[in-house]
């Protein structure tokens, strides 16, 4: 661990800047010497939520790509707001704030000051349609020191959040008018991008592989990954064979998005794996502080890639290309934002 010489917080050996005041750390130690085999190709059994960690804490922490950091299960934003009594719900959305707060978490509207209005005993979410489920699904989106930013429920079984729907999701313009859909369908919840320019991503579970394919993309702290096909290039009309075909023993490779259509730096995948990270590794990233010093390893078994998380502290997300199920605690990376899933049933 790394002492804050300013603010005396604990960071984890790996971090640049402090958590507590955003102070630059002291950088004293060397980087630990990377040391090949450590994971199996096929990764270790799951550690699923709930799970104790060394490197990550409680499971399920989220990411901190900004302006969003990480954040294990929080209790509800009226309980971290101070010294509060009694809690202030939003005349215009029905949000319970904090007493101390002067604007409402969830649509930015001024509150009464207290002692003005009656405080609720119990919180007022907004009006849900009942589902054959009966099925409730809150969108919790987090701030960059780990805090709740405001939380909004879905009113309808199919829903599509984005920048117009306001609320917590008005002030990132890296979200697209119409994000993605939510559908809530026989006691399972279900989301689909709606063909938005920077996508929905879904975090990975520690040491838990997810098998990928050609034209997948996946994303470590800063940086956007996509696989792609090693193919011979033809030769040309009169006959002369190009340099640079793929090399046996090769089966894939990885690309950095750096635009809309153009890639940066592209790195062979070996059937023996790759390992990724910012001090550690096959593939480093030196100067992406939300890389973690070993981040995550790419393996091939049986004629398959897989992607595994091995423990960083911001996590590795894969973008989603098709509909897909998710469970109570998923987190999902969009826009800028992160947004844990709570389904109530």
């Amino acid at each position: 661990m790394i002492t804050c010489p300013k603010c005396n917080k604990e960071n984890q050996d790996h971090y640049k800047f402090c958590l507590g005041c955003g102070s630059e750390l002291p950088r004293d130690a060397s980087p630990k010497k990377f040391a090949s085999g450590g994971t199996p190709p096929q990764g270790i059994p799951a550690v699923r939520p709930g799970a104790v960690t060394d490197d990550m804490g409680a499971k399920g922490a989220v990411a901190q790509f900004p302006p969003v950091a990480p954040a294990a299960v929080h209790p509800p934003i009226a309980a971290q707001a101070g010294p509060s009594t009694a809690p202030v719900v939003c005349k215009d959305c029905g949000h319970t704030n904090a007493q101390a707060n002067r604007f409402c978490a969830s649509c930015g509207a001024k509150l009464p000051k207290p002692g003005s209005v009656p405080a609720m005993a119990s919180p007022a979410a907004p009006p849900v349609a009942s589902t054959p489920s009966a099925m409730t699904v809150v969108l919790t989106a987090l701030r960059a020191d780990g805090s709740e930013a405001g939380s909004y429920t879905l009113p309808s079984a199919t829903f599509t959040i984005g920048r117009d729907v306001g609320a917590i999701f008005a002030g990132d313009n890296y979200l697209s008018p119409r994000h993605a859909t939510f559908t809530s369908k026989n006691g399972k919840l279900s989301v689909r991008d709606e063909s938005s320019l920077n996508g929905v991503y879904r975090k990975l579970y520690r040491d838990e592989p997810i098998a990928v394919v050609i034209g997948d993309i996946f994303r470590i702290g800063q940086e956007i990954v996509r696989f792609e096909a090693l193919s011979a290039m033809p030769a040309t009309a009169d006959g002369v064979e190009r340099l640079g075909s793929p090399s046996k023993g090769y089966v894939g490779r990885i690309a950095l998005i750096i635009g809309r259509d153009a890639t940066g730096n592209s790195f062979p995948i070996p059937e023996t794996g790759l390992h990724l990270g910012r001090e550690r590794g096959d593939v480093l990233f030196p100067e992406d502080g939300y890389v973690s010093g070993l981040h995550c390893r790419i393996s091939y078994e049986r004629g398959q890639l897989f992607v595994t998380d091995l423990g960083s502290s911001n996590g590795t997300f894969n973008r989603i290309s098709s509909e897909v199920d998710l469970v109570d605690g998923d987190v999902l990376l969009m826009g800028q934002q992160l947004f844990r899933i709570n389904i109530q049933t």
